[in-house]
């Protein structure tokens, strides 16, 4: 894979032409810009949010409808809307995935995800606590279920919920 162009884009967004690789000296690195404009081709990681519901010992769980990774299980999570701020997604994501109205509660962490076939994600992971709604799978899951930290089932979709489970699970082994 190379670095600087993963998704081998071709053509310039803002005018067409083809991008070229080329060194950036201010930047001291490698980047795609237009041959014709100039216009550099950034690119970035993609922002995603997911969050922690916890019932005592039990997490919950989002069972995926769609692909990648239809039927595998995940935190309630998305991307990032243009004019979003982290906090909205994740109350958005939540609802849209649950049907729980949520509040959230404090930033756990930010993780790296370089498994998804459609992004480079940057994971920001919030806790939150449910204010009401009737849990139920939403417009992408075809299940919803906590589940106990001590009985995960194997098919965790992506990477970066493997690592939040793994540090939720050896935080509170130390509780």
């Amino acid at each position: 894979m190379n670095p600087v162009n993963p998704k081998k884009y071709n053509f310039c967004p803002v005018c067409g032409a083809s991008l070229l690789e080329k060194f950036i000296t201010e930047e001291h690195t490698n980047r795609l810009v237009c041959k014709q404009c100039d216009f550099i081709f950034y690119q970035n990681p993609v922002p995603a949010v997911a969050v922690i519901l916890q019932n005592k010992n039990e997490i919950l769980l989002v069972k995926r409808k769609y692909p990648p990774r239809i039927g595998d299980w995940t935190l309630p999570a998305g991307f990032m809307e243009y004019d979003e701020i982290p906090k909205e997604t994740a109350i958005r994501e939540t609802k849209e995935e649950t049907n729980l109205d949520i509040i959230i509660t404090g930033l756990f962490d930010i993780f790296p995800a370089f498994d998804d076939a459609r992004a480079h994600v940057v994971l920001i992971v919030y806790r939150a606590k449910i204010l009401g709604g009737d849990l139920s799978p939403g417009d992408d899951a075809s299940d919803v279920s906590f589940f106990s930290m001590n009985d995960l089932p194997e098919n965790i979709a992506f990477s970066a919920h493997r690592e939040v489970l793994a540090t939720l699970a050896d935080l509170q082994k130390l509780n």
